[in-house]
């Protein structure tokens, strides 16, 4: 038996409430379909964006793959990236934050 997943519309919110209440202002730029929606999570700082993409860990629990590398990128590289995964899938959602440490305001195990 499967895991039980949370709604992807309500994760969102969920993660734009805990960025607010840990200093790392948040804000939807794509909203995704609300059931099953993918989610991509862009973290600005200083030195550019890390976009990270959900996934499966080798056990099969939910974890987060920097989607761009392990280094930030440009704006320009970060928006073309984006803007590919939604012509692939229109349902996924596309939340930013502001993270000069370039960690997420959620629990999560980064690949």
């Amino acid at each position: 038996m499967s895991e039980p997943r949370v709604k992807a519309g309500i994760w969102v919110q969920m993660a734009l409430r805990l960025g607010a209440a840990d200093g790392r202002p948040g804000m939807l730029l794509h909203r995704g379909d609300e059931d099953a929606g993918g989610v991509l999570v862009l973290l600005r700082g200083r030195m550019g964006v890390v976009i990270l993409s959900q996934t499966r860990d080798a056990l099969g629990r939910p974890a987060w793959l920097r989607a761009t590398g392990p280094d930030p990128v440009d704006d320009a590289r970060a928006d073309a990236y984006v803007e590919k995964q939604l012509r692939f899938d229109p349902d996924l959602w596309v939340v930013e934050f502001e993270a000069p440490d370039y960690l997420p305001p959620f629990e999560g195990t980064i690949l």
